[in-house]
């Protein structure tokens, strides 16, 4: 079974998380923050760019980095839903880093091992990076679910949000090298146990059936990937 598929999927979880994350450049509630979000935007376009790259190799019909993050139409895309939603409130940002860092850190710690060395170079690389994350999502949910009353509601309120949205990634994908299944409980006992020290609640919500992985996605990804093509296709092949 081919990899681009599988290379794909994990290759448009970090870029179109890269791209939300951006969205907060300027934004921040502090300048520290701004600085700590653009980095670690700029970490999953990085991870993005090098899975896009192995992705158009492994295809063979040379399509670029570029082709496959620029050119492609939102059913063409394989992320899922987690990371297309905005997330224009702080809590929320933190609470989908938390468990979309905590997922990669699994994700990559077992890949780094996998048969495909080049799959296994990204991933070693990648893991350290995902860490960060993981720790700064950790801290800021520990300060703001432990922090004043208001604080403590809304990040109890962007867990609720985030978390119908946690199963799929734990569903199948064609060509994986990793099964999804078998991350599911290291990386739920990791969110749970953050999420418990930060005196806030484990949601109870019912998972959503995604459909990211078979190119259904929500009305998000095609507004956000219109503004982040826009560029690209009104001038094709242009350089600068």
């Amino acid at each position: 079974m081919s990899l681009v598929p599988y290379v794909l999927a994990l290759a448009d979880d970090a870029l179109v998380s890269a791209q939300r994350t951006a969205w907060w450049i300027s934004r921040a509630p502090e300048l520290e923050e701004d600085l700590a979000l653009a980095n670690i935007g700029l970490d999953q376009l990085g991870q993005a760019r090098s899975l896009l790259s192995y992705a158009g190799a492994v295809e063979g019909a040379g399509r670029t980095e570029d082709d496959l993050a620029y050119l492609r139409d939102d059913r063409d895309f394989r992320n899922v839903w987690l990371v297309e939603r905005p997330q224009t409130d702080f809590g929320v940002t933190m609470a989908r880093l938390l468990v979309f860092s905590s997922w990669q850190c699994e994700l990559y710690a077992a890949l780094a091992s996998c048969g495909d060395p080049t799959v296994s170079a990204i991933a070693a690389k990648a893991v350290k990076e995902v860490a960060y994350h993981r720790d700064h999502a950790r801290l800021w949910t520990l300060r703001l679910g432990d922090g004043t009353e208001e604080s403590h509601q809304r990040m109890q309120a962007a867990l609720d949000a985030e978390w119908p949205y946690v199963e799929e990634l734990f569903e199948p994908v064609d060509g994986a090298l990793v099964d999804p299944a078998s991350l599911r409980t290291a990386v739920l006992d990791r969110v749970q146990s953050v999420v418990q020290d930060a005196t806030l609640a484990v949601p109870t919500t019912a998972p959503v059936v995604g459909g990211g992985r078979r190119g259904l996605h929500t009305e998000h990804l095609g507004h956000l990937l219109a503004d982040m093509q826009h560029l690209h296709r009104s001038h094709p092949g242009v350089t600068w």
